[in-house]
């Protein structure tokens, strides 16, 4: 069954660890909605290998209107979770358990929810500790799956075994 998944993101963000999730979830026949502050805008890689035409702004969308959620890393989450309307939004996905799929930095927007007590996660090594602080068990492994809800991992390297279970969990 297709599921609509929201992704958060921004300018900055790591082109792959948007592009290759995106493409897997596409191809397995799901729908796949950006979402950002604003409609219409475009938004930068930091490669300068993706450009993203957002599809809705985050004053549009609840979390109710979807089965899963994306947060690709790179500088995009950083900036996303400065804004409470992000954090909010992620908040809620965690509090319905519906999937959440982190990846790099992009746990940044799960610790500032305060969603990531008493799980097992992953992400990119700088933010390891932050992580820890936010009460999560920290594992240096490609991908880390939390429950039925919540799939990490660490870096681009990572993203065929984080895809693999992410479309897992869509199933």
């Amino acid at each position: 069954m297709s599921k609509k998944i929201a992704c958060v993101v921004t300018d900055m963000v790591e082109d792959s660890e948007y592009s290759e999730p995106v493409k897997a979830f596409k191809e397995a026949g799901h729908t796949v909605t950006t979402i950002e502050m604003e409609k219409g805008k475009t938004v930068n890689g930091k490669q300068g290998d993706v450009e993203i035409t957002i599809d809705e702004s985050i004053d549009s969308v609840k979390a109710e209107d979807f089965d899963a959620l994306l947060i690709p890393g790179g500088f995009s989450p950083d900036i996303l979770r400065a804004d409470e309307r992000f954090v909010t939004f992620t908040k809620a996905f965690m509090d319905a358990k519906k999937p959440v799929f982190a990846i790099c930095h992009g746990p940044q927007l799960l610790i500032t929810a305060k969603a990531l007590e008493g799980r097992h996660a992953t992400g990119y090594t700088s933010i390891k500790v932050d992580m820890e602080y936010a009460g999560a068990t920290y594992l240096d492994e490609e991908v880390v799956v939390c429950g039925d809800q919540l799939v990490t991992s660490r870096t681009p390297d990572d993203l065929p075994a984080f895809n693999r279970e992410s479309l897992k969990l869509l199933k």
